[in-house]
């Protein structure tokens, strides 16, 4: 490695946050409306260093590689053989926590799987930082936008550098307050404050969950650090091994906070109350994906807990699905892409829990997980800023029951929108395509082999059936929106293309979405190097499936057809299925109601308790401290009138204590 990678590798997190803090220092004096200026310029240099990095990283020599008899974290039992690590090159940083029982360094270490992430989320950040410029131009709050989204992007960057839980920990809530400054962005609107409040309240939950695994970490194995953590699974797996469920189901309630996984995942869809390029930010790039990477970090740990990766699929089967259905029916665009995005996390926590499937399988199942997020990165922040350029042209209307036909006036929207509807619908050879098929492939083997062929069997039904309405509602909103009858809402005074700064990034968007997978699903390119990252056997394997080839194609084309011929052909038909389906209809529409059973279950309940509280505190605690402070005053009043002023008083008081004194005295002599 070439002596810059220190400097490289410390570049990436540090170029955005030294523009956030030029941003928030100086964008409203100095800066005004070219404040984007220092945070593109700040992300261009990241992603250049991060480009460089996974250059070199691959060009590495051959003492980084993994070594094909490396054991596997999946042993035999009893085989308790000490695990090479996997191979990391790390960059020191300092000592932030220094304690008898605990040492925590801020170091940055980088391998495949992080290159990656890195690679993916400073170009897409960059890509979504262009597009703002021209998408929040004229906003009283411009310089603040971007010191919040460059602050967005240092928090993630860090997140994936970290070479242990608590600095990792550090930066998720990091990510959690930038996102709940950005979800909140327009603070004046009541609906977009109570999105930022309900997204920081949930992921609360999660975190919760999170701190107590790297607690029970810390105390099992006396370190945080993940080498030193993967070193010791095997001695700790002799002498605990019921430990590891408890510590990834911990884990993987913070990753059901940050992912938005059933029944954490409500407030994902609120989240589009922000400005669309938070929206395009935090689905695509950053937030929500620091859960499926966490999980995918930590997949030596799940892979000693085959019950924990049950939990993990099943979980993922349950959110792909649902969020599935409730896309079916919405009306809000930004709503249909947050739910889809739901789903597609779901898609690949199915793959991680897969892992436990067979041990020869284990590499690939992750790598299809991680797969998915790289190419999903790429199709869904071009469908959101796609729907960004929707609601700048019909003047920030997003119901596609006010607005059709905008082919004509928006050709660049629509043809990057179809690709991106394409590629998320999973259109043979496309990038979604692959990454959807390396997930089926790994379900499949699931129902084939490792003692819960039944469970993988249902968890593979799951996958198809949600492919299925992924194509139908993805182009159920392209037909609804650029097919049809061209028709306008009101508020659209001048409907237009947008302009270059946000089309562009539109466009470079969906030449990823084209070729990305193509370039790195077939060749397999992509699990090799994934394969690096966690210690597991298999090394780059990558089975094809042609029949599950030929069923993602036909379930792709049976989707397509039915929107098709729903909203172009027979447009009648969707009125008469909502009047003949009305219940089911309703349910879907309503989201499944699980905002009102949660806001019944607990909100309400949390009310209340807080309404006692708040009465006993006033009525109680305040009551009983009013008492004892009102003791000094009352005695106060009590001795008060002897000192009135008046002499002849003074001299009965005085009179009186001496005819007291001689009685006491006499007394006593008598005594």
């Amino acid at each position: 490695m070439s002596e810059l990678t220190p400097a490289l590798l410390w570049m990436i997190p540090v170029a955005p946050l030294l523009a956030s803090v030029f941003i928030a220092f100086f964008g409203k004096a100095l800066l005004r409306g070219r404040s984007h200026v220092p945070c593109v310029a700040a992300l261009a240099v990241s992603t250049l260093c991060a480009g460089s990095l996974m250059l070199m990283f691959l060009a590495a020599p051959s003492n980084l590689k993994p070594d094909p008899s490396t054991r596997s974290f999946h042993q035999e039992p009893g085989d308790h053989t000490p695990l090479a690590p996997p191979p990391v090159l790390t960059t020191p940083g300092y000592t932030w926590s220094d304690t008898a029982n605990l040492q925590v360094r801020l170091d940055l270490q980088m391998d495949a799987m992080t290159a990656i992430m890195l690679c993916m989320v400073t170009f897409v950040s960059l890509l979504v930082s262009i597009y703002a410029s021209g998408y929040m131009h004229g906003d009283p709050g411009y310089p603040r936008f971007f010191a919040a989204f460059a602050l967005f992007v240092f928090s993630m960057c860090m997140l994936v550098l970290a070479d242990n839980y608590l600095t990792m920990f550090v930066f998720w809530e990091g990510v959690g307050l930038c996102s709940y400054l950005l979800i909140g962005f327009w603070f004046q609107k009541p609906s977009a404050a109570a999105a930022a409040r309900k997204a920081f309240v949930v992921n609360r939950i999660g975190d919760f969950g999170f701190i107590l695994g790297i607690f029970l970490i810390w105390k099992t194995f006396g370190t945080v650090k993940f080498s030193e953590v993967f070193e010791l699974i095997p001695y700790v797996a002799a002498s605990n091994p019921e430990v590891f469920t408890t510590i990834c189901l911990l884990l993987f309630l913070g990753a059901m906070g940050k992912s938005a996984q059933f029944p954490l995942h409500v407030w994902l869809p609120d989240a589009m109350e922000g400005p669309t390029p938070v929206s395009a930010l935090i689905h695509a790039a950053t937030m929500v994906t620091a859960g499926v990477y966490m999980v995918a970090r930590s997949t030596p740990l799940f892979a000693m807990s085959p019950t924990a990766q049950m939990v993990v699929s099943g979980i993922g089967a349950i959110t792909a699905l649902l969020a599935a259905l409730i896309a079916l029916t919405q009306y809000d665009l930004k709503r249909v892409l947050a739910y889809s995005t739901v789903s597609q996390l779901g898609y690949m926590f199915m793959a991680l829990g897969a892992a436990s499937v067979s041990p020869k399988l284990a590499t690939f199942a992750v790598t299809a997980a991680m797969f998915h997020l790289f190419t999903h990165a790429f199709f869904k922040a071009l469908l959101f800023l796609g729907a960004g350029s929707v609601m700048h042209s019909m003047g920030d209307v997003i119901d596609m029951r006010r607005f059709s036909g905008l082919r004509h006036v928006m050709p660049h929207t629509r043809i990057t929108f179809l690709i991106g509807s394409l590629t998320l619908a999973g259109c043979p050879l496309l990038s979604g395509f692959w990454s959807k098929d390396d997930i089926l492939v790994a379900l499949f083997e699931g129902t084939k082999r490792g003692g819960h062929e039944t469970f993988f069997t249902v968890i593979l039904g799951v996958a198809v059936v949600t492919a299925f309405l992924t194509a139908f509602y993805s182009f159920r909103a392209y037909n609804m929106t650029f097919l049809g009858e061209e028709r306008f809402p009101e508020e659209a005074h001048h409907p237009h293309e947008s302009p270059p700064t946000m089309t562009l990034p539109l466009f470079v968007l969906a030449g990823f979405s084209l070729v990305i997978g193509l370039f790195l699903g077939p060749t397999g390119v992509y699990a090799r190097q994934l394969a690096q990252s966690t210690s597991l056997p298999g090394h780059g394997d990558h089975p094809h499936n042609i029949l599950l080839m030929a069923l993602s194609g036909a379930i792709f084309f049976a989707g397509y057809g039915l929107a098709r011929w729903m909203y172009v052909k027979a447009p009648a038909v969707p009125a008469q299925l909502e009047r003949g389906l009305r219940p089911l209809h309703r349910l879907s529409l309503g989201k499944f109601f699980l905002d009102e059973l949660f806001n019944y279950v607990l909100v309400i309940p949390v009310k209340v308790l807080a309404l006692l509280c708040t009465l006993f505190d006033k009525y109680v605690l305040d009551g009983l401290l009013d008492f004892v402070g009102s003791i000094p005053s009352t005695i106060g009043r009590i001795v008060r009138p002897i000192q009135n002023g008046l002499v002849s008083h003074y001299a009965w008081v005085m009179l009186l204590g001496v005819v007291l004194f001689l009685i006491q005295m006499l007394r006593a002599l008598a005594g």
